[in-house]
Parts: C-alpha cells; structure tokens; sequence
C-alpha cells in the first residue's frame, strides 16, 4: 500500500473513531498496522479504540507496542499505563505511567492515575503524595481534588475528604464524581442525612445511576422514619433498573445441563469485596472451616485492594482465590463462568463495592446472598438470601424479599471471640459507684430515635454515664446532635480509636450495660460486648437489621434483654442497671453461655451451612429436571 494510501486509511479510521463507530475504526487501524507496522498512531490509537469498548488487555498490547515505537512519548507511556490499570495489571501500570512522568513530569494524566494505581496496590500515602503533586501542579483539574478526596477518605480522614471533594465542585458543580465522594465521606463520617442529599442531588440528573443507588439503599436502613414497606419499593427499584429485559432475556438462553446427581460435590463461589480484616470475613470464615471438603469445593471471589493476614486466613480453606478489584463486569463475567460455579453466594448486598447488577446475567445455576447486607438485593435472579426464624420470621419477613428466605440455623452467625481477647473485667459500676451505658457501634446507626431513647434512659438512672466509640472519632457534630437530643455532652464520654483489637475488646470493660441502636442493630459489637461479659439490651422491629440483636440474644440463652417496644427497651435499661448483683452474675457467667451456644457451635454451623447449600442445590436440580 502507498503511503499516502496508508495515510488516507488512517484518517479514515481516525474520523469513524471520532463519530463513535469504534468497531470499523479498529477494524481499519488493524488494516493500517499491517500495511505499516511500524507507524506508532496506529497501533496507539487502535489501543485507544479496543480500551472504549471495553477490551483492556487487547488496548495495553496495542499501546505497549505503540510505546516500543516510540519510548520518548509520553503520552505513549501514559495511555498504556491506563490500559495496564484497566485490564487489572497495577504493577505494570505503574511502570509506564513512572515512565512518562520521567519524560514529563506534570503530565496530569498520568499523575492521577498513578494516585489511582498506588490505590489498587494498597499504597494509600503514596496514592495521596500523587493526587497532592497534581493539585499543586494543575489546581484546577477537579479529577485531581476528586482522587485526593478518595485517597483522604482511605486514610480515614473524612472530614478532610469531604473538604477535597467540596474544593472541586466549586471548581465544577455540577460534577457527578465529586458529589458523590462527598456524600460517600459524609456517609463514612456518619452524617447521613447530608449524605442522602448528596446521593438525592446526583439522583435527580442521574436518576440510574448504580453506584448511587446502591450507597442510598444502603444508608436507607439507617433511617428510624422509613416505614419497611417504603424501603421494599425502594429496593425494588433496584431490581427493575438492574434486571432489565433485554439483559433477562440474553441470559435466559443459558442451559444449565440437567444434573445427574443432585448429590455430588459442588463448586461454591463466595464474592465480596470483605475478604480481608472486615466482620464479614470473621462471620465467613469458621463456617469455610467446617464445610465438608468432600462435598464442597470453594472459591473466594475478592474485590479489593487489601489482602492481610485474615485474606491468607481465608486461602487456606479454599482451592482457588481470585482478586477482581479493577475488573470490569465483562471480565468478571467470564472468568466466573470459565470457574464452573454451581453455587454463588454474595457477601455483600448493597454494601461497599458490591457487584450486584452481573448477578442479574445469572452467572451460576443458584444464586445466593448472605451475611453482609441487613436486608433484600431487590433482585428476582437472586433465589435465595439464607437467615434465621428470629431475625426474619417466617411469614413476616417473607413479602419483603425478592429471595427465598432459606432459614437454615436458629441463628444466622457462626461467632470466633479474638485470640487475644483479654479477661472479663469487673463490673464498673461497683467501683465507680455509677451505671454507664454504651455502645461501639458505628455512629451512623445513631440515630434521633436512638438518642431519644438513650436520653430516657440516662433521665431515669441518675448519675449514670454514656460511652460511645466508633471507627470514626466523634467530632463537634456529635457533641451538637447530643445536646439536640436533650443529653448533657457532659455526661457523655467518647472514646478515640484503639489500634489493636485487645486494646478494643479491653474497651469493654468500662461498660455495664450495652446499648443497641435501632433500626440498624450491631452484630459484631453485640457478639464482642457479650463475650467481655456485657449485657446488651435491644429492641426487636419489624425487619431483618432490626431483629439481629434479637436473633443473637436468643442464641445465647438471653431473650430477657429483648424488649418490644421503646418503653420495653427503657424499663428493661433501667431495671437491669438497678441490680448490680445481676450485673456482676452476668459478667461472671456470659462467656459460659456463648460457648454453649449454636452462635460458638462452630462445626455444627458449618454442618447447618453446607446443608443449606444443598438444599438450594437440590431444589434447583428438582427444578432444572422438569425442564423441557
């Protein structure tokens, strides 16, 4: 071919490129590489075209061979590191992107996808140094306040996150991106109500947007307002944007073979992007040890940045572990159908970085979630969310999920007390001559019906303190939605954070009664506060967050803590700080009780566990044979 023919070829390419018709672009840019295969915007922008429509592996080899033509272009150097990012490969995302930087050192893109690419390797200061050089160098690019914000919020340093992301909206307000860290920092520093304007705000121009809609649902269930009826639709609504009919349609041409033996050893995929220090990996991982080996194969599906000790915890129990963090839905897609799975169960719900919408392509024959979310997905293509009879009752419960709710243990939750748990302190109030009440959970589940009740509370105790610690150290706002409440700050005492789990657990001994918020009731903090020998009061609702502490309290042989009503919930307070000689006997005795409970039951749970596994594999076998 002439070259001006292969120019001509190009430009043609070049312009199908830029009216979006990427498909006969690269189908173009692949006839210019072979006509001249050394002519570097060939291949660079083919790299560009393979990465719009999604294929990141295809784009970083164009865009690598690009680079090799021209090492000196930075820009080269830049987009390939992209393509590494997107296609899941950091380590040599940063090589290239380290490579333009060294040809051109404020080059913003790929500054800022190095601060992205240190996030995926876990080397949060570092993804900070870099998003702090790019507002330096370039301080009105909003992605560089966006990333700070995000870097900020992974340090835990909400408050100064929320000041980065607001720092680019003025920059642009109408930005999509920056809102949302806004109200994600918000959510994350437990000022809910402002982070549900937020996620309202990008709603109203972006009425689908998932990952909005998922942070809402989520911060939904901290409301005391929302009737269960309300928060059903709203998760309905989910379920109707996710499953559409064209995606029900393309994925209901799926056979699954007709099985031979319903008994056979199954293939188990577990996602989650808590496979790491998290409760929902403590939660996982005694039921992973004694699930039987001989029926069950597991895979852990990880969604992450972060792999510790406890992901290494995790791998010693299954036969394949995968990270997805960076993938595309595509890529995941294919790689859970290439791994064969019969049963796949999400850990996640409407939490964190959840994957719920490829759940709607169907990617195993049972589709099940469990543990990490207090309520329904919302989805129709996910068949069953496994529970308990106390914290969703049959009957009750069962109109307010789009799953089957499969009850398979008196309690839902397999509890391990930490290794380095120290002894039960003495009860506190002996000593100190006054009752204090408390609670560890997150401050986001405090809400005003929450204080109102622990307001009451205090009023008829008198004397009696409030402890309160959280992950996230209470600030002026606190102290102000206290006084709001009618508590007196003074008597009200907030702990900072504790690095080392004894040093938390030690926490527990200031406690003489605990303290559950309602409607979103803790579950670790329950199990921690019981096992330092505190006795938690709880009022049981009307749905699944509501009814934990109720499930857990059952489960230990403590139905006595449960109240049913907010004036139940008072008195049962009240009585109980009255009786130091019980409070003593509780301290003295509770640790006796969990270990002879189904919640410490570890090999029974497991046992329960994998027969719920085979029951939902069972009942699909059934269903798949009577296929046509």
């Amino acid at each position: 071919m002439a070259p001006n023919q292969i120019i001509n070829l190009l430009q043609l390419a070049a312009a199908h490129h830029k009216a979006g018709r990427l498909a006969e672009a690269s189908r173009l840019y692949a006839q210019v590489r072979a006509a001249a295969p050394s002519l570097a915007e060939a291949w660079q922008l083919g790299g560009l075209a393979a990465q719009q429509q999604g294929r990141a592996q295809e784009a970083a080899t164009l865009l690598a061979q690009a680079h090799r033509l021209q090492p000196k272009n930075a820009d080269f150097a830049a987009q390939l590191g992209a393509a590494h990012a997107a296609a899941g490969h950091p380590t040599e995302a940063e090589k290239a992107l380290l490579a333009a930087i060294s040809l051109k050192p404020d080059h913003p893109e790929a500054l800022a996808n190095l601060g992205f690419v240190c996030q995926l390797l876990n080397r949060i200061a570092d993804s900070k140094a870099w998003y702090d050089k790019l507002t330096q160098v370039h301080p009105k690019r909003v992605e560089g306040w966006n990333g700070l914000g995000t870097s900020l919020a992974l340090l835990g340093r909400f408050s100064e996150a929320v000041d980065a992301f607001q720092t680019a909206l003025n920059l642009a307000p109408s930005n999509i991106s920056a809102l949302f860290g806004r109200g994600r920092s918000y959510l994350q520093s437990h000022c809910v109500p402002e982070a549900l304007r937020d996620f309202d705000a990008i709603l109203a121009r972006q009425p689908n947007h998932i990952d909005v809609i998922n942070d809402r649902l989520f911060a939904l269930n901290y409301l005391d307002s929302m009737s269960r009826e309300e928060l059903f639709t709203e998760h309905l609504r989910f379920g109707h944007l996710v499953e559409t009919p064209a995606i029900l349609a393309a994925h209901a041409k799926i056979r699954w073979p007709k099985p031979s033996d319903p008994e056979r050893s199954l293939r188990v995929g577990f996602l989650s992007c808590d496979l790491r220090r998290h409760s929902v990996a403590y939660f996982t991982l005694p039921l992973l040890v004694h699930l039987d080996r001989s029926r069950f194969e597991v895979v852990l599906y990880h969604d992450h940045f972060v792999e510790d000790a406890v992901s290494e915890q995790l791998k010693q129990h299954a036969t394949l572990w995968r990270n997805f963090v960076g993938q595309s839905g595509d890529m995941i897609e294919r790689t859970i159908r290439s791994d064969a799975i019969d049963v796949l169960i999400d850990l996640a719900g409407h939490t964190g970085l959840n994957r719920l919408p490829l759940y709607a392509r169907r990617l195993a024959p049972v589709q099940a979630t469990y543990l990490g979310y207090p309520n329904t997905t919302g989805l129709r293509t996910m068949d069953y969310r496994l529970s308990d009879p106390i914290a969703d009752p049959p009957g009750d419960a069962d109109p307010f999920c789009t799953e089957r709710l499969l009850r398979f243990s008196s309690t839902a939750w397999s509890y391990t007390p930490s290794a380095d748990a120290p002894p039960v302190a003495p009860t506190p109030c002996l000593a100190s001559g006054q009752v204090t009440f408390g609670s560890f959970n997150a401050l986001s589940k405090v809400n005003a019906f929450t204080l109102s009740l622990w307001r009451r509370i205090l009023e008829r105790v008198p004397g009696a303190r409030l402890l309160l610690k959280s992950y996230q150290t209470p600030g002026d706002t606190w102290t102000r939605k206290l006084a709001e409440a009618g508590i007196d700050p003074a008597r009200v005492t907030m702990l900072q954070q504790v690095p080392s789990v004894a040093g938390h657990l030690a926490c527990y001994g200031q406690l003489d009664i605990a303290l559950d918020p309602h409607p979103y009731n803790g579950t670790t903090t329950t199990c921690e506060a019981m096992w330092m020998g505190v006795p938690v009061i709880t009022l049981a609702g009307d749905r699944h967050s509501s009814r934990v502490g109720a499930s857990l309290l059952t489960s230990v042989g403590h139905p006595e803590w449960i109240a049913s009503s907010a004036d139940n919930y008072v008195e049962r307070a009240v009585a109980l700080a009255s009786d130091a000689g019980a409070l003593s006997l509780v301290r003295s005795t509770l640790r006796r009780d969990m270990l002879r409970s189904a919640l410490l039951d570890q090999p029974a749970q497991g046992r329960r566990f994998g027969e719920a596994i085979r029951t939902m594999w069972r009942e699909t076998c059934a269903r798949l044979q009577s296929r046509p």
